[in-house]
């Protein structure tokens, strides 16, 4: 039996400061949402794709980019690839804004990850 993706509602529009990330739980997958200057709202898995990890929520966000906060990777909030000359992939995840309410949506593979 095949299992579905899982939409989550992770909280209001406003509830995500332009630029700054914010670290939420959907499920038991830790996500860091952003929020671009243009409004726009992305979630990527809240762990660096560099070999060392850590944290993305506390990077920079310019553009549609994150700054990695501890290794200083480009992340393109889009698809979570990494930019040149580096090489990785983030995990990110769709977002959809109905009605000033932000939900993000996990493959059912990854809503039970640590």
């Amino acid at each position: 039996m095949e299992r579905s993706n899982r939409e989550y509602t992770i909280g209001a529009v406003e509830d995500f400061m332009l630029q700054i990330g914010r670290v939420v739980h959907a499920g038991e997958v830790e996500l860091a949402i952003f929020r671009t200057s243009d409004g726009a709202v992305y979630a990527v898995r809240n762990h660096s794709p560099h070999p060392k990890g850590g944290p993305l929520a506390e990077g920079i966000v310019s553009g549609y980019y994150l700054y990695d906060p501890l290794h200083d990777w480009k992340i393109d909030l889009r698809t979570g690839e990494v930019q040149a000359p580096d090489r990785g992939q983030a995990e990110v995840y769709p977002v959809t804004v109905e009605g000033g309410v932000v939900k993000v949506t996990l493959p059912a593979a990854v809503t039970t990850l640590n």
